[in-house]
């Protein structure tokens, strides 16, 4: 049976049109650069009033900092005679104040090796280079073999280098760790940190949730003990105390104190960032691992743990970002990582002009935020990849 109906009609089977809707103009190009200036800085008035003030902002101070940091700059010399104005007995009567970039070309090497002897700078540049060569396909996706890959980068790798920093052997000169310093020993702190804490963090975070009372009481008084001190303290404590409890004549390295206590602080730390991750899987995935017929390291390992890590990635860099910031705390024990070795080149007489000291820490400072920012980044990249199945 049919019947007729009319324009606008409701039916049972709802709403139903006999006419077509009136054609619509295209949509406008969102590709173009005024689109995206009026999408995203002028997309309401409070947004474009945000953006007119930062506009002013920057036009105030920016043109300012490109003169100290380039423009003004003095990118050559030997000596503070470069950078130093009449008033300080330079050369330059013009009352000049821009960085000294001059001062971090001279104290370059010892920017990046610390006092390492510079007949034996290529054993820690040579480091440099394998690190760099095997970090770089690990974080490619595309690149196969990562096992073998990975083996390199966290086995073979530190025995090479501890090898060619320490020397000692194989005709090598005996470099002791005292002399290390600058960038090279912020990098050690953070790898060996990083590749200590994950691993630890996530065995004392299964812990605290075991059901067995020992491993739970110990993995609890752990993590709260070492989050309940600053970072200081442990160093303090691993430099000073540490050495109370052995027997007379016996000593360990006080770098390898460091890099003990840097960890162990990362790694409580860690603990609680995998904990919350365990914590936001629903209980239907453990019940169903268990329908399987999983073990308990089956289950964490194919099931909960994948999930739990892709869920808390925000927070495993965030840790990672602090604890290679934090780096520059062993100077408590007098070792001194980028930052404390452009802080003692300070006092340095050759160099010694007002500029130096900010230019020095700007250097610094670019250096730990490229790091950060890459980190951050890369993050950024991996959370995009796996997070295809809740993207909104």
């Amino acid at each position: 049976m049919t019947e007729s109906l009319s324009p606008n009609m409701t039916t049972e089977l709802g709403y139903v049109r006999q006419t077509f809707l009136p054609q619509q103009p295209a949509p406008k190009a969102k590709s173009t650069t005024l689109s995206w200036i009026r999408d995203n800085l002028f997309p309401s008035v409070g947004n474009s009033i945000l953006t007119l003030i930062a506009l002013a902002l920057l036009v105030r101070y920016l043109p300012g900092l490109i003169d100290w940091l380039f423009v003004s700059a003095q990118w050559t010399g030997t000596d503070r005679a470069a950078c130093a104005t009449a008033v300080q007995g330079g050369v330059r009567p013009d009352g000049w104040s821009g960085a000294c970039w001059a001062y971090v070309g001279d104290r370059f090497q010892q920017f990046m090796i610390g006092s390492y002897p510079r007949s034996e700078a290529w054993r820690p540049y040579l480091v440099a280079a394998l690190f760099v060569a095997l970090l770089v396909p690990l974080l490619i996706p595309s690149v196969p073999r990562k096992g073998l890959n990975a083996l390199l980068m966290l086995v073979a790798l530190p025995i090479v280098a501890y090898i060619l920093l320490l020397g000692g052997v194989f005709g090598l000169e005996h470099v002791e760790t005292a002399l290390w310093g600058g960038l090279m020993v912020t990098l050690i702190i953070s790898f060996v940190g990083i590749a200590v804490s994950l691993p630890v963090g996530v065995l004392l975070a299964l812990g605290r949730r075991s059901t067995m009372p020992i491993v739970k009481t110990f993995c609890v008084l752990f993590i709260e003990f070492i989050r309940g001190v600053p970072l200081i303290t442990v160093l303090f404590m691993a430099s000073v105390l540490l050495p109370l409890f052995l027997e007379p004549g016996d000593t360990i390295d006080k770098f390898l104190r460091a890099l003990v206590g840097v960890s162990i602080f990362a790694s409580a730390y860690m603990a609680e960032v995998i904990r919350g991750g365990l914590q936001a899987i629903p209980k239907g995935q453990y019940e169903g691992a268990d329908s399987l017929g999983l073990n308990y390291f089956h289950k964490m390992g194919f099931v909960i743990l994948p999930q739990a890590i892709k869920l808390v990635i925000p927070g495993i860099v965030n840790t990672f970002i602090g604890m290679f910031k934090d780096t520059s705390l062993v100077s408590i024990i007098s070792m001194f990582d980028l930052l404390g070795v452009v802080k003692n080149s300070f006092s340095d007489a050759t160099w010694l002009t007002p500029v130096t000291p900010m230019t020095g820490l700007v250097f610094a400072g670019f250096v730990f935020w490229m790091f950060c920012f890459g980190m951050s980044r890369y993050s950024g990249f991996i959370e995009r990849r796996l997070d295809k199945g809740h993207k909104r």
